[in-house]
């Protein structure tokens, strides 16, 4: 495979994943409000898990050699987003004052979406038997 065609797979992998950001933020703010950043901590959690999940298929001799790029790096890539969960850490910290959710938000992020990546991780090794 070329690296022009990695390339191009990463960035069809990272609009998907961008825009599914999008709207599952967007969703999540109209449904819960503003008062938590729902929507960056709901991509890093399903990114987590869909890469434990990812990560065990992937690993089989038989895997298209074209999924890694599209999906690991593209697709999670776009979808997940470490940079918005230190904005929105900021934010909650400085200007709503509320340092303390910061603190859990970060947290329960990474606690959280460590468990997720464990658990596809598992899921994966289920299915692929």
């Amino acid at each position: 495979m070329s690296a022009l065609h990695s390339l191009l797979l990463v960035m069809a992998g990272g609009a998907l994943g961008a825009g599914a950001r999008f709207l599952l933020g967007s969703w999540l703010l109209r449904q819960l409000g503003s008062g938590f950043p729902w929507g960056t901590f709901a991509v890093n959690i399903i990114g987590s898990f869909a890469a434990g999940v990812l990560l065990v298929y992937l690993q089989k001799p038989d895997a298209a050699p074209w999924l890694r790029p599209l999906l690991m790096t593209g697709l999670l890539g776009g979808l997940t987003t470490y940079s918005a969960l230190m904005v929105d850490c900021l934010l909650l910290w400085r200007e709503l004052d509320k340092p303390e959710l910061a603190l859990i938000y970060l947290a329960l992020t990474l606690i959280v979406g460590a468990l997720a990546l464990l658990i596809g991780w598992q899921l994966g090794q289920v299915v692929r038997g």
